[in-house]
This record gives C-alpha cells, sequence and structure tokens, in this order.
C-alpha cells in the first residue's frame, strides 16, 4: 500500500480548500432552486443510463466535479415546485451539524463512544415529550426512521401488554393489532417480523375521507377474540401516508384505555403539527398514548434520516431490548439513558440529534410553527384551485399537507381516467419542471402531491394545474 495516499486523505489543507469549494456550490444550489432560477426540478434519466454514466464517471470522470455531478443529477427537493415525496427540505443550518456528525463519528452506544450526543438527545426528549403533553416520567430516544421506530413501539407494546415472555420464550398464542387499512405499509411491515402474521393485523377500515372508521373497532376487536387472537395493541395515524388523512386520536384512546390496550400514534409524517398553533388540534389525544413516533427528516426540517421515538413511561425505553425480565431490573439499569445502545435497535447510530438540538438553539419551537402552518395552509389553498377547476377532482379534502387528485373528462371511463393520469404523470416526470407522484385510491389513479417546500406558493401550483391541463390535451388529442 501507498501510504502516501493514506496520508493525502488526511491532509487538512486539501480538506480545506475542496471544504470551500464544496460549500461554494452548495450555496449555488440553494440560491438557484431556492428562488426557481434553475429551471427543473429533477433531470430524468431512465435507470440503465444512469448507471452507465456513474460506472463511466468511476474510470474516466474528473473528480473535480464529482460534487457538481452529484447536484446536477438528483432531485431538487429546495426548488419550489418539488411537490413529490415526504422527503424534508432541509435547513441548511442542518448541512453543518451533518457535516460535523460525520467527521466526529461518535457512535453513542455507550457514554464514553457518545458524550454530548447522549446527553443532547436525552434534551431533546425531554422538549418533544412536553411538547406533547407527557409528564416527568416520559422517555425515548432518537432512532434510525419511522420503520424501525414503529417497529420499536410495538415491540414495546408486545412486552408490556403481553402476559408470557415472548422476547425470550417465542410465541405461544396468537397475537395481533388493531391499525387502519390505510395506515403506512411499515406498520405491517413490523407486525410481520414480529411474527404476528397477516391474521395478527386486524385491519379497521377507512371512512370517506380515508381516515380510521373507530365504529368498526368494538366488533372487529370482539371478532379478533373469538378467533382466539390477543390484540395488544392500536395504532393511530399521524397521518397516513397516501392521503394525509389523521385518524380520530381521541377516539381511539379511549378504546385502548376501555380495553386495555398499547396506544401508539404513528405521527412520523404529521407529528410536526403538534408545534402549529392552528393546526395542533389534529393531534388531540396523542397525550394519551402510551407511544408517539415523529419524523425529523419529513416536516421538521432535517436531513434523513432522524426519528423520535417518545414513550409516556419511559421504562418502557429502557426494557424494551433488555435480555432479562422486567422484574429483575434494578433502578440503576433502568436510569442508564446515557448508554444509547441498551434502548435503541441499533448498537451504533450518527449524531442525529445534533439537528434537533441546533434548530431549536437557533430558531426554537416557532420555526416548526410557522413551517408547518404555511405548508398545511397552502394545501387548504391549493384543494380550493382544484375545486374550482372543471378539469380536476379531490379524492378528498386535505387534513395535512398531502393533497391527492386527478384529471377528469367526462368522456373517459374510470379505467381510461386512470391511464391518461398514469401517462400525465409520466410526461411530467420526463419533463422534469415539476416533480409530483401518484397513488391508488379505491380503484382510482391520483396525481399526489406533497407540499414539503417552503417556497412553493399558489401560483406554483397553479402554473401546475395548467401544465396537466396542457399535457392532457397533447395526449388525448
Amino acid at each position: 500500500m501507498d501510504e502516501s495516499l493514506l496520508e493525502k486523505a488526511f491532509l487538512t489543507k486539501d480538506f480545506e480548500q475542496l471544504g470551500k469549494d464544496v460549500l461554494a456550490e452548495i450555496s449555488g444550489h440553494l440560491e438557484r432552486t431556492t428562488k426557481g432560477i434553475q429551471s427543473k426540478t429533477l433531470a430524468w434519466n431512465p435507470p440503465e443510463n444512469e448507471l452507465d454514466f456513474w460506472r463511466g464517471f468511476l474510470t474516466d470522470g474528473n473528480q473535480a466535479d464529482f460534487f457538481k455531478e452529484i447536484l446536477n443529477r438528483t432531485t431538487h427537493t429546495h426548488h419550489p415546485k418539488y411537490v413529490g415525496h415526504q422527503v424534508g427540505v432541509t435547513a441548511p443550518l442542518t448541512v453543518l451539524t451533518g457535516m460535523l456528525s460525520n467527521l466526529l463519528n461518535n457512535g453513542m452506544a455507550v457514554y464514553e463512544m457518545g458524550m454530548s450526543p447522549n446527553a443532547i438527545e436525552r434534551i431533546v426528549i425531554e422538549k418533544l415529550g412536553e411538547k406533547f403533553g407527557f409528564g416527568s416520567n416520559a422517555g425515548g430516544f432518537l432512532t434510525s426512521g419511522g420503520t424501525l421506530a414503529n417497529l420499536t413501539a410495538l415491540l414495546s407494546a408486545r412486552k408490556a401488554k403481553v402476559t408470557h415472555d415472548v422476547w425470550n420464550e417465542g410465541h405461544t398464542a396468537p397475537l395481533g393489532i388493531l391499525v387502519c387499512e390505510e395506515a403506512h405499509y411499515c406498520v405491517d411491515r413490523a407486525a410481520k417480523i414480529m411474527g404476528l402474521g397477516e391474521q395478527g393485523i386486524v385491519k379497521i377500515p377507512a371512512k370517506a375521507n380515508f381516515a380510521m372508521d373507530t365504529e368498526q373497532l368494538e366488533p372487529l376487536y370482539k371478532e379478533s377474540l373469538s378467533k382466539g387472537i390477543e390484540i395488544f395493541a392500536i395504532v393511530g395515524s399521524a397521518p397516513s401516508t397516501a392521503t394525509g388523512a389523521y385518524d380520530d386520536l381521541k377516539t381511539i384512546a379511549q378504546f385502548a384505555k376501555k380495553y386495555g390496550l398499547w396506544f401508539h400514534v404513528d405521527g412520523a409524517h404529521g407529528g410536526a403539527a403538534i408545534y402549529s398553533k392552528k393546526y395542533g388540534y389534529l393531534l388531540d389525544g396523542a397525550q394519551e398514548a402510551d407511544s408517539i413516533v415523529i419524523d425529523g427528516h419529513k416536516m421538521m426540517l432535517m436531513p434523513t434520516i432522524t426519528t423520535a421515538l417518545l414513550f409516556r413511561d419511559r421504562k418502557h425505553a429502557e426494557h424494551t431490548f433488555s435480555q432479562k425480565a422486567d422484574y429483575l431490573l434494578d433502578d440503576t439499569t433502568e436510569d442508564e439513558w446515557y448508554n444509547s445502545g441498551r434502548r435503541t435497535f441499533e448498537c451504533t447510530k450518527t449524531m442525529m440529534c445534533l439537528h434537533w438540538f441546533a434548530l431549536l438553539k437557533f430558531y426554537g419551537d416557532q420555526l416548526f410553527d410557522q413551517y408547518v402552518t404555511r405548508q398545511y395552509d397552502l394545501a387548504q389553498d391549493f384543494a380550493g384551485m382544484i375545486e374550482d377547476h372543471p378539469n380536476f377532482e379531490l379524492a378528498t379534502e386535505p387534513m395535512s399537507n398531502i393533497l391527492c387528485f386527478r384529471y377528469i373528462n367526462p368522456e373517459l371511463k374510470n379505467e381510461e381516467l386512470n391511464d391518461s393520469n398514469a401517462r400525465i404523470r409520466q410526461v411530467l416526470l420526463e419533463d422534469g419542471e415539476y416533480y409530483l407522484v401518484q397513488t391508488k385510491l379505491r380503484g382510482k389513479l391520483y396525481l399526489r402531491t406533497t407540499l414539503m417546500n417552503p417556497f412553493t406558493t399558489a401560483e406554483h401550483l397553479n402554473q401546475l394545474l395548467e401544465k396537466i391541463v396542457k399535457t392532457a390535451s397533447n395526449i388525448l388529442g
């Protein structure tokens, strides 16, 4: 091995110059995208072509162009015409916290490998618990994404509510959870990883607005018991992914209390509404939850991937992955909040807490209030524009910043409309000016927007509708 290469990789002078160049590129990118100077949100390229480009770049590309090519060849979430997936538009400050985390690389599993981040994470969790109205006995931690957080919460629920020791002895009887049919697929995935099987995922039908029909809880719960399935938890969506519908958390909380079930709130996307003075009511009932998930990388302006998992009683945060029964854990063990590896699925994780702490320190809660309120308001405005337009229909009135709609033509049948909207979406994707996605709801294909960008305006959305009408005209002739 050429030792000079190892030395070169750590030359601070070279790093400083490269860092200045990259930060200049990033700042220029932010300027061009947030102000819409750059004409496209993405430069569409078929998968095989993109693969060929990067294969060629690895062998023949100019290394000085690497960062520039990444910026040019990826989806620009900071562009006001980005209205696609539920991926956060990151505050520039978090570029720096991410850089610091990557440099220091403190894994956090044990205190001496994460002194500051373990303490900082504790403070972040305390602040989140206070915001949701949990008492002083609350606890939790940050983890790598909503999928892992939901799985961890359901593992905690099983340990707390199921009488036999599944963790050490395995299943001895069928177990199940209650969840709306419109809940995020990660809840199904978590339940199957836990060995509940299809019969253990009891789907509650959704109402016309795609939120859980809570009137179906009682009969389906009793039906499950009659089949010998022990229901130990119920999940409320805040909101669901496809349509952004919030379940009635207050009613779900009452039902959970009535039957002694663990109440979990999947607030991965919309839990941040707790910061909004205007829309915080959507989370009424969440203060009664046993556990809550909230993603920082969705509606809290942070980079992927960071998620908070809160527990109303912090002992559940400590005991989920313990290798012995709860009654064998002493107070000293319970209080080891500073050893992160004891409480999370990951033995090693990034210093993701820096994003949360820095945004709170530099801007305070008001930043999240302004952001969430603005984006939810914008969805209401967009819904009004769609309802007033003769060529479009809404799937349902938006409850969050997620909105589903479709182009309509009275001369076309449903399947033809489905095909037309799919073709419109593909044309828009390849065009690259706007980026939006699609979803299928009750047999109808809808165009789906998630208004994540704080620079998107009603005018951008009006132009989108005009572009769709023009695209439809070209497709249908």
